[in-house]
C-alpha cells in the first residue's frame, strides 16, 4: 500500500509518498498553487504515477489542539479534494513539522536559498513518516 502525504499552504502544497510497504517517505515535489482546479489536478496525476492507495494530510493546529484558520482553510481543501478523488484521507496533527524540517536542514547545512525551495517537500515527509509510525500497515 502506498500513502501519500501532502503539507497544503496558502502557496504550495508539499508532496511526499511512501514506499511499498509504508515503512518509510519519501519527499516527491512541491506543488505551486494556482487554483483548486490546477492544485488537484497537479495531485491527481502524482496519485496516478505512483500508484497511491491512500492520502494523509497535515492538520495544522494551535498549540492548545484549536482548529484556527490554518486548519479551516485546510480542511477547504480537503473537502474539494474529496469532490475529485475517491482515495481515504486522514488527517496527521503537523504541528511543528515545519520547524523540525527547517532544524533537520539547518543542522544539515544548507543554505537558506534551499530551504526555502523544498521545506514544504520535507515538512510532508515529516508528515507521513509520523503518520505511517503511527499506523503500521
Amino acid at each position: 500500500m502506498r500513502i501519500m502525504g501532502l503539507d497544503v499552504g496558502d502557496k504550495t502544497i508539499g508532496v511526499a509518498v511512501s514506499d511499498l510497504l509504508g515503512i518509510t517517505a519519501q519527499g516527491v515535489t512541491t506543488v505551486r498553487r494556482k487554483s483548486y482546479k490546477y492544485d488537484i489536478d497537479q495531485l491527481l496525476d502524482i496519485i496516478k504515477e505512483y500508484n497511491v492507495n491512500r492520502i494523509v494530510v497535515g492538520l495544522p493546529k494551535n498549540m492548545n489542539n484549536t482548529i484556527g484558520p490554518q486548519g479551516e482553510k485546510v480542511m477547504k481543501f480537503v473537502e474539494k479534494f474529496k469532490g475529485k478523488c475517491s482515495l481515504e484521507m486522514d488527517y496527521q496533527d503537523e504541528r511543528l513539522t515545519t520547524v523540525a524540517a527547517h532544524r533537520a536542514m539547518i543542522s544539515a547545512d544548507m543554505s537558506r536559498a534551499k530551504r526555502k525551495k523544498v521545506v514544504d517537500k520535507v515538512a510532508a515527509t515529516y508528515i507521513l513518516q509520523t503518520y505511517l509510525d503511527k499506523n503500521k500497515f
